[in-house]
């Protein structure tokens, strides 16, 4: 798979900030040119504008790719049987999803978030039938608690059913909340990391910060914190002395610690997206990573920082020289 992978959100107008057509085949072709492969989409998406564009833009070159969708969300709003995780919901939004795509199966099938209703037993089973029936090469899981994930690839295993390849999680260096026990987790069980939002939702980018920078057409400036302009001024500054663009000092940083995760880019016109793609040569120097680490460093909690606090009432003398203390 490609390091960069596409996001689509922005791929139809139905929700008012989104790309045209023309403009959503002009970046595909872009990121394709460039090397990339992965393309991740969602059945809400601008209505399912999102899926039916890829699915026109993918017809005649459909098995280059790895294309990923996702499902949860309500596909009507006045039925309580149209949107959770549960098995009904997940049939009925994959047909429908196959049909936008124009395509009989989907290489990455997202759960898109953790419904709280529906026991995990039954996703994972369900999601194992559409596995068995060639609907799906494989599954993955967004925005879920780790304990959830970890419980879900327990079951999977020992049912001998398809547990989860991936985990897609919005990381960024204005939310690094992850690093808590969803980065660590996913390590631990080998599982891909797509990280939505590496931007910040476009703080990162320069749109706040630079003179010339605008406004977005999906945040609205007045509550982005100081926390995070103060993240953002310290991007610009690393990118000025790069010669790069903050945006591709924003990427870089994400797979600077960890080389399995995959920034999901996204661009409502062509120059942002060939902008981004270029991250994905660009190794950040390592007093650069120290500056952003520390900007943006956030305490990781309990019980994270009682343990490494006692590290030396655990261990002993021996504490300095053991590598299970971080």
């Amino acid at each position: 798979m490609s390091d960069l992978f596409l996001g689509t959100m922005t791929f139809g107008d139905t929700w008012g900030w989104g790309a045209s057509v023309d403009e959503c085949r002009a970046m595909f072709d872009a990121y394709a040119e460039a090397g990339g492969n992965v393309v991740d989409t969602a059945n809400r998406y601008t209505e399912g504008a999102s899926e039916r564009i890829t699915g026109e833009i993918l017809r005649g070159r459909r098995d280059e790719f790895v294309l990923a969708t996702k499902y949860t969300l309500s596909r009507d709003g006045k039925d309580p049987n149209a949107s959770g995780n549960h098995r009904k919901n997940l049939m009925l939004s994959l047909d429908q999803s196959l049909e936008r795509l124009q395509t009989d199966y989907i290489d990455i099938y997202w759960v898109h978030i953790w419904d709280r209703a529906t026991p995990v037993e039954e996703t994972m089973r369900a999601l194992d039938d559409a596995v068995r029936a060639g609907k799906v090469l494989y599954v993955g899981i967004s925005d879920a608690p780790a304990w959830v994930v970890s419980r879900a690839q327990t079951i999977a295993e020992f049912r001998d059913w398809s547990p989860f390849v991936g985990l897609q999680v919005p990381y960024s260096l204005t939310q690094r909340e992850v690093e808590r026990d969803l980065l660590p987790m996913s390590a631990a069980l080998g599982l891909s990391v797509a990280a939505w939002s590496p931007l910040g939702a476009g703080v990162l980018s320069g749109k706040f910060t630079r003179a010339a920078g605008g406004e977005s057409a999906r945040t609205d400036s007045s509550r982005i914190s100081e926390r995070d302009l103060i993240i953002a001024r310290e991007v610009d500054a690393v990118a000025d002395g790069l010669g790069w663009s903050s945006a591709q000092v924003a990427l870089a940083w994400t797979r600077a610690h960890r080389p399995d995760v995959h920034p999901i880019i996204g661009a409502r016109k062509l120059g942002q997206l060939t902008d981004n793609l270029a991250a994905a040569s660009r190794v950040l120097p390592e007093d650069a990573v120290r500056r952003l680490d520390e900007v943006s460093a956030i305490p990781l909690g309990f019980p994270h920082d009682f343990i490494e606090s006692t590290a030396e009432f655990v261990y002993g003398e021996a504490a300095a020289a053991t590598d299970v203390v971080r």
